[in-house]
């Protein structure tokens, strides 16, 4: 083959058309720059055959449509198809009625730097794989210890996949600092010692390890517990008031209650921002209480962390600086795409048991020849440069331009509350003399008619309208997601019995207005008599 016809097959093979151009190199952005038009392209036309937050479709008729779309997409075609099949059946969240979860609808400037990431493909793992991206990493992290109130120079993180993979870091040191110092064992070496197998190494040493959360924190906690092997019966739940938010002397009582039992209060977990309905726990009390007893503080902030963005909001927060270590996810309130999870601990000393040396990654004499690693930071191996979108959102609007969005969501959140609580066919939940909304989300129902069944008893027909009213709320919300008319949450409050279904709103789009809250609500109120009258 001559040199011309060999250059002319290459030319043909790395053609973008044919899907085996690269991204990287001097010419990946040329080879990107059609398909990203056809991405966009097909991300509108799905949106607009969409029409609404969410297709118009049963689950069905919905998975039926992706199986013939993904069996007849070959080809050239199968970029703008499948991208146009992603938008129609995907959930907005940029729609105003599209208000269910913490699922926020990311900025288009962190969208652009996220695809940047994408194309260069840098991991975290090692610095010969990611040498900007490593000191970058290491800067961002600087700034959102000061952020929470951390010393930068003492604090230590690493961006992660998100509150889940956050809570686990920070229980699992947690257990690794706590049980070892009460065992004299390196935990993270020999496993966790069999309760009772303690003789003779110290009155702790036997004792069961414990940890104290709200019964309203998310169940990652309890999923932590069962993979650190200490089991999710080792979570005590505490109880909370009517704001779902841990109660002070519950946890003291339950605190007590270990000591006198010969268990050991290894971590305390308090929640700052429930997914119900943002509440946060007395994060300052908790940090003494933690330090009386000689548990490790982690704070989940995963959702109430974006307060920290708000000159107004973030008084909320009082008391974080003293967590051993916080969560926090950008990809809720700071509007990155998913993944932009932030764990970070007060003490880098205390992060030694996550330490680890892979000689074809960090060998010890790169590093101190000058090429840091981040790899012993993460429980990951391969590990996307996350950091950069945030870095690139936090310079183009400043903490002052995000925190205005914060302020924007909760006051649309203060504004549907008060609509709710105006509404004779609604009911907002825990309001009553608790002021507004904490963060951006509430909870609500729809209420319908009182059967007031002849020849019942007062208490049987209030069971009866309880198992109506939790029926008509599950049932409404399934109506909006067929008709494809609105996406709003369902929850149960803590306790037993009916009358615990509620409706969430979560407002994370800034540029909501109220009045299509107002339509939001309006929209479950019909689909609400519907259902009664079906």
């Amino acid at each position: 083959m001559t040199t011309e016809a060999l250059g002319a097959a290459v030319e043909e093979l790395l053609r973008p058309v044919t899907g085996r151009a690269l991204s990287g190199g001097a010419g990946g952005a040329a080879a990107l720059e059609p398909l990203v038009r056809e991405v966009l392209g097909a991300l509108a036309e799905g949106a607009a055959r969409r029409g609404g937050p969410v297709a118009a479709a049963s689950p069905a008729d919905l998975a039926g449509g992706v199986a013939d779309t993904l069996g007849a997409a070959r080809g050239t075609e199968a970029l703008g198809r499948l991208t146009e099949l992603l938008a129609h059946g995907s959930a907005d969240p940029a729609d105003p009625a599209c208000a269910a979860h913490l699922h926020c609808p990311p900025l288009a400037v962190a969208v652009a730097a996220d695809l940047a990431v994408s194309a260069l493909n840098p991991s975290q793992d090692s610095w010969d794989q990611a040498p900007a991206a490593t000191v970058l990493e290491t800067l961002l992290l600087e700034e959102m210890a000061g952020l929470v109130g951390y010393d930068p120079a003492e604090a230590a993180g690493v961006l992660t996949s998100g509150g889940t993979e956050s809570n686990l870091m920070g229980l699992m040191l947690a257990r690794d600092r706590v049980l070892g110092a009460a065992t004299g064992r390196q935990i993270e070496l020999t496993g966790v010692p069999r309760a009772g197998a303690g003789v003779g190494l110290g009155s702790a040493a036997g004792a069961r390890p414990r940890i104290l959360a709200s019964a309203a924190a998310h169940f990652s906690v309890q999923r932590a517990a069962a993979l650190l092997g200490l089991g999710e019966d080792a979570v005590i739940p505490v109880a909370v008031d009517s704001q779902l938010r841990m109660k002070t002397g519950a946890l003291t009582a339950a605190l007590e209650r270990c000591v006198e039992r010969g268990q050991l209060p290894v971590a305390i977990v308090a929640t700052a921002g429930t997914t119900d309905t943002g509440a946060i726990d007395p994060l300052r009390e908790c940090a003494e209480l933690a330090a009386r007893y000689g548990a490790w503080l982690h704070v989940d902030a995963a959702y109430g962390g974006g307060a920290l963005l708000s000159d107004r909001l973030a008084p909320l927060l009082d008391g974080i600086e003293l967590a051993d270590s916080v969560s926090l996810d950008w990809h809720k309130l700071g509007w990155q795409p998913a993944a932009a999870g932030i764990f970070l601990v007060r003490k880098s000393e205390t992060y030694a048991s996550l330490a680890r040396r892979a000689v074809y990654l960090n060998p010890a004499d790169d590093e101190e020849a000058g090429y840091p690693s981040l790899l012993g930071l993460s429980l990951r191996t391969t590990r996307r440069a996350d950091a950069f979108k945030i870095a690139v959102t936090l310079r183009t609007l400043g903490r002052e331009g995000l925190g205005r969005l914060v302020d924007a969501c909760h006051e649309l959140a203060v504004a549907g509350a008060r609509a709710v609580a105006a509404h004779p066919r609604l009911e907002l939940h825990g309001q009553a003399g608790a002021g507004e909304p904490v963060l951006t989300a509430f909870l609500f129902r729809y209420v319908p008619a009182a059967s007031g069944g002849a020849g019942a008893s007062g208490g049987a027909s209030a069971d009866a309208d309880a198992v109506r009213a939790d029926e008509v709320n599950a049932a409404l919300r399934r109506r909006l997601l067929r008709e494809g008319s609105a996406v709003v949450g369902r929850t149960e409050l803590p306790g037993e019995g009916p009358g615990r279904v509620r409706l969430k709103l979560t407002l994370l789009n800034p540029h909501t207005t109220v009045r299509e809250v107002e339509r939001l609500l309006d929209a479950v109120v019909a689909a609400g008599t519907a259902e009664e009258g079906a």
